[in-house]
């Protein structure tokens, strides 16, 4: 028979060994949650406010820089939305958003080989299409016309 600290010991390690195997929520991000909602209200001015200090704080966060681009854009920040989606890119090569976005900043500006540039990235990087392809491909073609 087991003595009853053998047996705690044994169940309060079986526990550590449970809860090491089940997976944990990522936590929170109460920054990018409060920048995505006011992206989704188009209050671009308001989320520049919240998305500069945050990529001061995570300056590894390739989607604080991309949604950052894109709210310069929306505010025809264009020069300092390019400089947002090219530092999320340097983080992430393979950032689909931020590479649909800078090829969109690109048409803008007049530029269609490199938005055409970054339609081919997005060939690559989506086996079977994908949202950021077929967005930046409608906008492209239509450019073209």
């Amino acid at each position: 028979m087991l003595k009853p600290i053998l047996v705690a010991a044994l169940m309060a390690l079986a526990n550590q060994v449970q809860s090491a195997d089940t997976p944990t929520a990522a936590p929170v991000d109460a920054e990018m949650q409060r920048a995505r909602a006011l992206i989704s209200q188009k209050n671009w001015p308001a989320a520049v406010v919240v998305l500069e200090p945050y990529v001061v704080t995570k300056p590894k966060s390739a989607d604080g820089f991309n949604l950052l681009g894109y709210s310069y854009r929306n505010l025809k920040r264009l020069d300092e939305a390019l400089v947002a989606y090219k530092t999320a890119l340097s983080l992430d090569p393979a950032h689909r958003g931020a590479h649909e976005y800078i090829g969109m900043a690109y048409l803008q500006l007049g530029q269609m080989d490199k938005a055409r540039e970054h339609l081919g990235a997005l060939d690559k990087l989506c086996r079977f299409s994908c949202e950021e392809y077929r967005d930046l491909k409608k906008a492209v073609d239509t450019a073209a016309k």
